[in-house]
């Protein structure tokens, strides 16, 4: 299933995976070779794409460019494609569907890439010499034979026929270097002659499609009457209007009044307010007020009469031409009166309230509204309209006093999210800080908590993995080390004191901050009746399943308001997406089966767009990055280089064992032993490609049998000598110590290793250690225990010697060194074997990191074990040409 995702670089990379193939195949290896090109053929050859999300979206830009690019004058294609209006902009990014790399998505973005296809046109341009040429060669679907032109303008002389027709066509340049305007009816008398009846039939031939699409259009031109001007009444001049996408669709110009584009209308008019002097929140109930209205000027009773008992089409309103439509008009009244007869007395609530404001129905259900969205609009009254500002944009938050007991120093993005926590938490709405990595979301929190103090008549409860008690306990003692926090976990606190605690919850009265884990949720079942003042989550795509047991019981808990902390993106992923708002704002996204409804149509026609969903959940989600630098301009960047190791002969021996195994039991292995036996297999051929000894556990771990082992020594040799510190990353417990034992001997004393059998006390003192100025010159994590939550900046170089094959873990692994207080280049080095899966899988992790680079989608664990055996037995087949170089 093809995806197109936008990278921090912005640039669109063409990404497969498993799911329905592109019927276009051509297109994929293009957009590889050049995105600009593929990005291009993706609207000029106009693939089907409505099965594809990102591909329609990115798609529907590209169109929009060459509609511009097709309706150039000649004489200007080389000057490029005028750029989208802020509005057209601003549009794209609310209407976009969930996309990998959606994160990045800014309207400065989207002009960047607009830009870039325009300079990759110009030279084309220049090759193709000339713009006929170039749409003929490269987009032939779309190319403008002629420059038929028709006009309508106001004729106010005429007050029964208020409006002037003419259709023209394009016969050269005059004197000023400007297009020449003919009447239609000259290209008769120029094209006469059997030799160029050809030129004429290729001038008039979008004229004759846009006939065949509107029957006004069919009778000017079977009469003749298209090539004489004429004075036409409302009603014609209505027809030609409605009809110009159509017309332009064919390659038709149309020049009409500019008040047209403004769509002048009376719409019916939803206001939604707080009310005066009440709070909000979920629970809130919100003034409801209905009226019709003519752009921003209400209508009087009068006026409403007026325009319902009048004509239809174009109607002279007040000296200027506005459209009506009674039918569709009366009917957006009878839909909205009828919502607000269901709703208790001009009142409505909060969250079939925000649901209006976002465009959608007020049950997720059935898409009513969208049936009468022309003829009416919903908008939040002064009051609303300011604090869902504030929700949106942080900065328009009036900032805190100064937080008493908080030892840190805020960066202005940092103090922006903590007034945003603040806010939120006060109205007793959810949130999401989905901040990246390193950005300091516990810092924030614990200034939120600082903050609280003497509004919170209760404790608030901190839910973690158990990873990151000790990272909690250090980073509170550090920032806010008044806080009064108690720890669950027998990690931190005696059994019989957590025994007490249990029997008595009242105690925790004393506290301020109540600390646990999401297994610890199973063994307290009593902590889900305490009413908490808020309930904070960390590392919260651990409930991004809503069906598992700790999901569950973590949306048991009450409070007053919710938290949610991850670094990893939710607004890409529709599931877990709803889980994390069936948390923070139960109700606000439905039930599972209704949100899952209401995504597929968001999805569905030939025009799809998520902007009603995004609308909805965008003021209780922040996410910063650190590679804005508008919002952090001191962090170092980071490199990260393949590094690639060869196999030695012991290893390539029993690399062809393992895969020879393969090959025969494949034979007779079905369903689940199938899926069992792939899984063994990838594990072992992992464990050759690290040493021989891993797998024959012999013990010995000689250097010179693994290639891998031999290429350590090369670079850090280079990096002892430089002193500086290195982060050695493996999935396997049992090659953590013959690393250390290796890595000791090339830097000359030892250094310390962290693993899932580490002790939760030990794992703080084993950072401080490492980060001291003159810690060990290095560290070696099991991916899985390390991987997240620990702050080792001392280092600036991360070694993978071997690969999770999941970007975003190994991303997240990286962020341990790159991230706020890091002061040098970190140069992370991924150990890729040649020759053999490594290096294949390799290729398929770059692929999923195009598609992904973490927002915001898709950056799950590579899947093997259901690809059919020739597939499978190609992607672990030993090239030994490369494997032994």
């Amino acid at each position: 299933m093809p995806e197109i995702q936008l990278s921090p670089a912005t640039q669109l990379h063409w990404i497969e995976s498993t799911g329905a193939e592109f019927p276009d195949r051509d297109i994929a290896g293009i957009f590889d070779a050049n995105w600009r090109e593929g990005l291009f053929l993706l609207a000029a050859r106009r693939p089907q794409t409505h099965a594809w999300p990102s591909l329609r979206y990115w798609q529907g830009i590209s169109e929009s460019y060459l509609t511009g690019l097709c309706h150039l004058p000649p004489d200007a294609a080389d000057t490029g494609v005028p750029p989208p209006t802020p509005a057209r902009l601003d549009g794209w990014i609310v209407g976009a569907p969930p996309l990998s790399g959606g994160e990045y998505l800014s309207a400065d973005v989207l002009l960047e890439i607009w830009q870039t296809l325009d300079g990759w046109v110009q030279q084309t341009l220049k090759a193709d010499r000339g713009l006929g040429r170039f749409i003929e060669k490269r987009a032939p679907k779309w190319r403008q034979v002629g420059r038929v032109c028709l006009h309508l303008a106001e004729n106010k002389a005429d007050p029964e026929r208020p409006f002037a027709f003419m259709a023209t066509y394009t016969s050269g340049l005059g004197d000023a270097g400007r297009l020449r305007h003919l009447p239609l009816g000259k290209a008769l008398e120029q094209y006469a002659g059997a030799r160029n009846r050809a030129a004429l039939l290729h001038l008039l031939t979008p004229l004759q499609q846009a006939s065949e699409r509107e029957p006004w259009l069919r009778e000017l031109m079977s009469s003749g009457d298209i090539y004489r001007p004429h004075a036409w009444a409302p009603p014609a001049a209505h027809r030609l209007l409605k009809s110009v996408p159509q017309l332009e669709n064919c390659g038709l110009t149309v020049r009409i009044p500019d008040w047209w584009k403004a769509r002048p209308r009376p719409q019916v008019k939803l206001s939604v307010e707080q009310r005066q002097g009440a709070g909000l929140g979920l629970d809130a109930v919100l003034d409801f007020d209905l009226n019709l209205a003519l752009g921003d000027e209400k209508l009087s009773a009068a006026d409403t009469e007026a325009l319902l008992s009048g004509g239809d089409g174009l109607v002279l309103f007040k000296g200027r031409w506005i459209e009506v439509d009674h039918e569709r008009l009366r009917q957006a009244l009878d839909h909205w009166r009828s919502v607000e007869r269901q709703t208790r007395s001009g009142e409505i609530g909060f969250i079939e309230g925000m649901r209006l404001l976002a465009g959608a129905p007020t049950d997720l259900g059935d898409d009513s509204v969208a049936q009468v969205r022309d003829w009416s609009f919903v908008e939040a009254g002064p009051t609303l309209r300011g604090t869902l500002a504030e929700l949106r944009d942080p900065s328009q938050l009036h900032n805190l006093d100064v937080i008493r007991g908080l030892k840190a120093q805020l960066r202005p993005y940092q103090r922006h999210g903590v007034n945003w926590l603040h806010f939120l938490s006060r109205l007793g709405l959810g949130a999401c800080l989905a901040d990246d990595m390193g950005l300091g979301k516990t810092v924030q929190v614990l200034a939120l908590l600082l903050s609280l103090r003497g509004a919170a008549a209760s404790p608030s409860l901190l839910v973690v993995p158990a990873s990151l008690l000790g990272n909690w306990r250090g980073e509170a003692q550090r920032f806010a080390p008044s806080l009064k926090l108690q720890f669950l976990h027998p990690a931190e606190t005696a059994r019989d004191e957590l025994v007490r605690i249990a029997e008595t919850p009242a105690v925790l009265g004393a506290c301020e901050l109540v600390v646990t884990t999401y297994s610890m949720l199973h063994r307290q079942p009593w902590l889900r009746d305490v009413d908490w003042r808020l309930v904070i989550l960390d590392e919260a795509q651990a409930i991004k399943n809503p069906g598992t047991r700790q999901s569950k019981a973590v949306k048991a808990l009450k409070a007053q308001a919710r938290i949610a902390l991850t670094g990893t993106p939710v607004e890409n992923r529709l599931g877990d997406l709803w889980s994390l708002f069936d948390f923070i704002n139960p109700g606000l996204l439905g039930n599972a089966t209704a949100f899952k409804t209401f995504a597929k149509r968001l999805g569905a026609g030939p025009e799809p767009s998520y902007a009603p969903l995004r609308q909805l959940v965008s003021p209780y989600v922040l996410r910063r990055m650190k590679t804005d630098r508008s919002i952090i301009a001191d962090l170092p960047p980071k490199t990260e280089t393949p590094q690639f190791c060869t196999l030695s002969r012991p290893q390539a021996r029993l690399y062809q064992q393992v895969v020879e195994n393969l090959t025969r039991a494949l034979d007779s292995a079905e369903g689940i032993a199938r899926s069992g036996l792939v899984l063994q297999t990838l594990m072992r051929l992992k464990q050759v490609c690290n040493h021989p000894s891993q797998l024959n556990g012999d013990g010995a771990f000689e250097t010179a049998a693994s290639g891998k082992f031999q290429r350590l020594t090369e670079l850090c040799e280079e990096l002892a000598e430089r002193q500086d510190r290195v982060l050695v990353f493996t999935q396997f417990r049992e090659v953590i110590n013959p690393l250390s034992q290796h890595l000791a001997g090339i830097f000359g004393r030892p250094g310390l290793s962290l693993h899932g059998e580490t002790a939760v006390r030990a794992r703080q003192d084993i950072v401080d250690r490492f980060q001291a100025a003159d810690g060990p010159p290095f560290l070696v994590l099991s991916l899985k225990a390390g991987g997240t939550g620990l702050n080792l900046t001392a280092a600036n170089h991360v070694i993978h010697f071997d690969r999770w094959w999941n970007p975003a873990v190994e991303n997240q692994a990286t962020d341990r060194a790159f991230r706020i207080g890091q002061k040098r280049h970190v140069l992370v080095h991924k150990f890729v074997t040649r020759g053999t899966i490594e290096e294949r899988i390799d290729a398929l992790i770059a692929d999923k990191q195009k598609l992904s680079d973490e927002l915001l989608a898709g950056a799950g664990e590579v899947k093997l074990s259901e690809l059919p055996d020739e597939q499978l037995l190609e992607l672990v087949r030993l090239d030994l040409k490369h494997a032994l170089m």
